[in-house]
């Protein structure tokens, strides 16, 4: 199993919110790797020297590439879809069968999921 997180759970992460610190500390104790999209971290990196808390944690995440092949399929989520917010899409493209997701947008992720027939544990941050 893998964790997924999007950009609201990188601005708590940056913002040292309290509960989702405690989310990755329990997921680091049970040896549960976590992922999140590169369009995710460009969504949400503005200063290295004022993020200091969020560039710690990134280092313990592994960050998916919106290479060309992902960026393919990013476009076909959306189109079928219908909706256009590639970074929600890309997001959602990591996500497998009963996996967390660690998002602030809960309804779009669901959307996603549901369009690529996927359930996944969706935890609101």
């Amino acid at each position: 199993m893998t964790a997924v997180l999007d950009a609201g759970a990188l601005i708590a992460i940056d913002r040292r919110d309290r509960a989702v610190g405690a989310m990755l500390r329990v997921l680091q104790r049970d040896g549960v790797p976590v992922v999140t999209s590169a369009a995710v971290v460009a969504q949400t990196w503005r200063d290295p020297r004022r993020q200091v808390n969020l560039a710690r944690v990134l280092t313990g995440i592994d960050i998916a590439a919106l290479d060309d092949s992902a960026a393919k399929k990013v476009g076909e989520l959306l189109r079928a879809n219908g909706t256009s917010d590639l970074t929600d899409a890309h997001v959602a493209l990591l996500v497998q069968p009963r996996q967390p997701v660690l998002t602030s947008d809960e309804a779009d992720l669901e959307a996603l999921l549901r369009t690529r027939r996927v359930k996944a544990v969706i935890v609101g941050v």
